[in-house]
């Protein structure tokens, strides 16, 4: 995802469901992108085996997250209508 997506998709929350679960969920996905880019040099020193497999996971949780939420979305079971306001779908 890019930059201008996560804002689009966080700036649709706020306007919307400000204090829902999927705002809380977005927020939750934010941080571990934040905590994988940020925390990798403070992970290769502190934690060098877990820090190398976990932060690359965290950086990549909120693409994660929409990519679940796309496929849940189309096969029906659960609606996103932030999905078109990054225009992900």
């Amino acid at each position: 995802m890019t930059l201008q997506q996560l804002s689009t998709v966080k700036r649709w929350h706020q306007t919307h469901h400000k204090r829902g679960l999927e705002y809380q969920l977005w927020d939750a996905m934010l941080t571990c992108w934040i905590l994988g880019w940020m925390g990798l040099p403070a992970a290769l020193l502190l934690a060098p085996e877990i820090g190398v497999l976990l932060c690359p996971v965290l950086y990549f949780a909120p693409s994660l997250y929409v990519r679940l939420r796309l496929r849940l979305h189309r096969r029906g079971v659960l609606r996103c209508d932030w999905l078109d306001s990054a225009r992900m779908v």
